[in-house]
């Protein structure tokens, strides 16, 4: 049996808040964290499937043409080499062109260099490996537009235009016009792209490392023209995937495709090289921002504008003004993006798309905006919060943006008296600190999960939910142990596997709120069911320990099932609710850092973050979570860069030697505050999304303090040392 819940107004209910177990919001451990600690959690490479084949890719040495031919002979005699496959459902780009260009007629049109063109399958990985190095191809390679400077872009269809932005400026008290770049990014998961298909001639299985079971079945399904009943993902433990495991990448197309012609099964694993060189990229940057404020402090104007690149024909571009609509206030506003079409690789959603990039350089501006009219930068940006959405005029589901800002500046110890720079050295380092706000948009999306109560007082939960690390196995869990009355250890959780009821994946941080809710949702019907059966009413009865209680009476709940398991699926999706509400999650970064005098080298020294967003679920997952944000604002602030060589195209560092991270070394003690509320518009459990919010901004902190500490206001991003050393003034 199935309950359905469609949120169309706030849930002021607050359920959660009248249960009596106590797990709810509490710091309780991972129930798989012994098993990927002790290396015993299965990812999607490590099954031992007997008659197992190895395969590998091929890729393109080029960054746009045609292949024209493959010759299998030149590896098929190899030791173990079984099959050279060059199927274009492996090379989806391969099946259209670009508008204007002449049709192509080759095996294999390539849009980007890196591009997978073949698949070579022998019986071990070496054999398979030292095959596709020897696999000889021919190419005709045409000229490709690398830079986005080089081609006119195309306009967004729905830019903000209010007021007139160009008066207000003119008008202003003070004002600043700014232009910002930031560099391209790679998700960079710990875990590479990796399948292994299975095909037993009727249905196709796979295990992959994927986020989104529940739209990757449909996407696979539809490459391989077979029905989705005939389709099996899974993905129990996945090692990351910020973005680039939101699709099916062409390692589980390849495998399945492989496995379906030869009739074994496939493994392939893509190299860490070639998961850089094709898994999709965060676009890079140009940013201009147009800010002015009266004398009183009150932004007058506000401008944000983007340029960002994608392949030519693919749909998605960058969000980068996605928070600067609602973040602050301003009457007289621009806001628009624009696209370029080049030849790199696919740009995608990499960890919280549009706000990661936007947020820093937004943050940035306003720093510099509060230096010129001189105002603490906190003050500046307390004074123009909005009471609602700027542009539609929606009220906000909540808002704590103001406390956070509070709270942070009181934890980090923040002085804005005298915002200066070059007011601290110790030694060949300048010390300087610099703050920012945090926002990051709120969504829920359509989830199902399965709940049963076992005749012994346990309980299972069962979704196609996916956990790449965020901690979805234990919030799960407590929400459904604190419904039901029962502890962490009682409720066993399974995910990753597209024969539970399909769970909303784990992407743009929705899924705790989403999964969590139809989880909810089942409990709610088995709390209904239960009470029926007792003969109470619901809201009469309270369950703790494995026991309900009443007024005047307790019964065990192993006992109310009587040699029956009670099974409810709840289902949930979002209603009208984000029709006629704003909902977001908010911030606040403080950071403090060390700039060398004579080598530009910055280390981030402390960082605190406060952060609001609805309902705490697990607070060390949720700090885990914010820990990891910040983390890589340290990494887009000063290291992290896709480099691409402007005559071919290829990628420069495409691996983590080069692509730097921050490591341990990089990284201090971080502070993060969790400024706990309850959002009835953000879901039925009044939690919101938290994943990437911690990201959001940061960068822009430590971009501030960069230029508090030496006086080198910097406007490209990551600031590396030698871009700060060529801005420090002169001593």
């Amino acid at each position: 049996m199935s309950a359905h819940l469609i949120q169309d107004e706030p849930d002021t209910r607050n359920v959660l808040d009248r249960t009596t177990q106590g797990i709810i919001g509490k710091p309780l451990s991972r129930p798989d964290g012994l098993l990927k600690v002790t290396g015993t959690a299965t990812y999607a490479s490590e099954y031992d499937i007997e008659g197992c084949l190895e395969g590998v890719l091929v890729t393109a040495p080029f960054a746009k043409g045609e292949v024209t031919s493959i010759d299998d002979s030149s590896v098929t005699g190899m030791p173990g080499v079984v099959a050279v496959l060059n199927d274009k459902r492996m090379t989806p780009r391969a099946i259209q062109g670009t508008a204007g260009e002449a049709p192509h007629t080759g095996l294999c049109k390539v849009d980007y260099w890196g591009q997978p063109i073949a698949l070579v399958v022998a019986e071990t990985f070496e054999q398979a490996r030292d095959a596709a190095k020897h696999l000889e191809i021919e190419f005709n390679s045409e000229d490709a537009i690398f830079d986005p400077a080089a081609c006119t872009p195309e306009p967004d269809d729905d830019p903000t235009r209010q007021g007139d932005l160009g008066k207000a400026m003119s008008d202003a008290e003070h004002s600043v016009d700014l232009k910002f770049t930031t560099e391209s990014h790679a998700s960079a998961a710990m875990e590479p792209h990796a399948a292994i298909a299975q095909w037993d001639g009727d249905t196709l299985t796979v295990h992959a490392s994927l986020q989104m079971l529940n739209y990757n079945i449909s996407e696979l399904a539809d490459a391989m023209k077979l029905d989705e009943s005939k389709v099996r993902l899974v993905a129990r433990y996945v090692g990351g995937g910020f973005g680039s495991k939101l699709g099916v990448s062409q390692d589980i197309v390849a495998a399945s495709v492989a496995t379906m012609q030869l009739g074994r099964p496939v493994r392939v694993v893509m190299s860490r090289q070639q998961v850089f060189q094709n898994v999709m990229r965060r676009s890079e940057t140009s940013q201009r921002l147009r800010l002015a404020v009266d004398h009183h402090g009150k932004l007058t104007a506000f401008g944000h504008e983007a340029l960002v690149s994608n392949l030519p024909e693919e749909d998605f571009a960058e969000p980068v003004l996605q928070s600067s609509h609602f973040l602050y206030a301003g009457k007289n506003r621009l806001l628009q993006s624009e696209t370029a079409r080049i030849h790199r690789m696919t740009a995608g959603s990499v960890r919280a798309p549009g706000e990661a990039v936007g947020m820093p350089v937004l943050e940035a501006a306003m720093g510099e905006l509060a230096e010129k009219a001189g105002i603490d930068p906190v003050q500046l940006r307390l004074d123009n919060i909005p009471t609602k959405h700027p542009a539609t005029g929606k009220p906000f589901g909540s808002h704590k943006l103001a406390e956070c800002l509070q709270r942070g500046a009181e934890a980090f110890g923040w002085d804005g008296s005298d915002r200066t720079p070059r007011q601290r050295r110790e030694g060949e380092w300048w010390i300087g600190t610099g703050m920012a706000s945090a926002a990051r948009v709120h969504n829920v999306g359509e989830a199902k999960a399965r709940v049963t109560l076992h005749d012994d007082g346990t309980a299972k939960v069962e979704t196609d939910m996916t956990d790449i690390g965020t901690g979805t196995y234990t919030i799960l869990g407590q929400i459904a142990g604190e419904m039901l009355g029962l502890s962490q250890s009682d409720v066993l959780t399974e995910l990753g596997d597209t024969r539970f009821p399909r769970g909303p994946g784990s992407g743009g941080s929705w899924g705790a709120a989403s999964a969590g809710s139809a989880v909810f949702v089942a409990c709610e019907a088995l709390r209904e069911e239960i009470a029926q059966k007792i003969g109470q009413p619901v809201d009469a009865l309270t369950f703790k320990d494995g026991l309900v209680s009443w007024d005047d009476g307790s019964v065990i709940l192993a006992d109310i099932a009587n040699g029956e398991n009670f099974t409810k699926e709840g289902h949930f999706e979002p209603g009208d609710i984000a029709e006629d509400y704003t909902a977001s999650g908010f911030g606040a970064f403080f950071a403090e850092v060390a700039v060398n005098r004579w080598t530009g080298e910055t280390r981030v020294r402390r960082m605190t973050g406060a952060f609001g967003f609805g309902r705490v679920l697990n607070a060390k997952t949720a700090r885990s979570q914010c820990l990891g944000g910040m983390v890589w604002c340290i990494g887009s602030a000063l290291t992290e860069s896709l480099m691409f060589d402007p005559t071919d195209g290829h990628l420069v560092n495409p691996d983590l030697a080069e692509y730097h991270v921050p490591v341990n070394r990089d990284v201090p003690d971080l502070d993060v505050l969790l400024v706990e509320e309850r959002d009835a518009v953000a879901s039925p459990i009044q939690a919101k999304g938290i994943g990437e919010l911690g990201m959001c901004g940061g960068a822009g902190a430590i971009a501030n303090a960069i230029y508090n500490a030496c006086g080198a206001r910097l406007y490209v991003f990551p600031m590396t040392p030698d871009k700060v050393l060529a801005a420090m003034p002169v001593d």
